[in-house]
């Protein structure tokens, strides 16, 4: 299985970049993983929050192949701790999916197009972070999870 990461908008923090650059090599060991960047959407002062999103949602299931598992990082979605949301990638992986893709929508969030697509939601957190600040924090997650299925000593440092 390849889980890839799909993000609108540059990471422009250098320190937040390496961070993550640092996770997904170390997220290579254990599968195949790829982040994806949508560019920003030119000249948003233009449109509405709806357009806005809905532009933002072509751009993201432009990136899909039809067998790709599309799950939502969303404020509503079920929050998981470290050790079940390593046991739900678990039965991802053991469900036969090629791709599980993990999207990171833009300032407003989804459009209800992207929505209708959804296999799934996850909610980090029920507080609000920045979009460049979730993107560690799931590769971060993703790493752990595959050192607890590992029983490696990294999720209880």
């Amino acid at each position: 299985m390849t889980i890839k990461l799909i993000a609108i908008g540059k990471t422009d923090n250098t320190s937040l970049q390496h961070l993550i650059s640092d996770y997904e090599k170390r997220l290579g060991h254990y599968i195949k993983f790829e982040l994806e960047i949508i560019p920003d959407i030119k000249n948003v002062k233009n449109l509405s929050e709806v357009q806005q999103k809905e532009k933002e949602g072509e751009l993201i299931l432009k990136k899909l192949n039809n067998t790709d598992v599309l799950v939502l990082l969303d404020e509503n979605g079920k929050q998981y701790d470290s050790v079940s949301f390593s046991n739900y990638l678990q039965k991802k992986m053991n469900s036969g999916i090629k791709q599980l893709v993990l999207a990171i929508g833009g300032p407003y969030g989804f459009s209800d197009t992207v929505y209708a697509k959804a296999q799934g939601k996850i909610s980090l957190s029920k507080m609000t972070f920045s979009h460049q600040m979730v993107r560690l924090f799931v590769v971060e997650q993703l790493y752990r999870a595959f050192t607890i299925l590992k029983n490696e000593p990294y999720h209880h440092r």
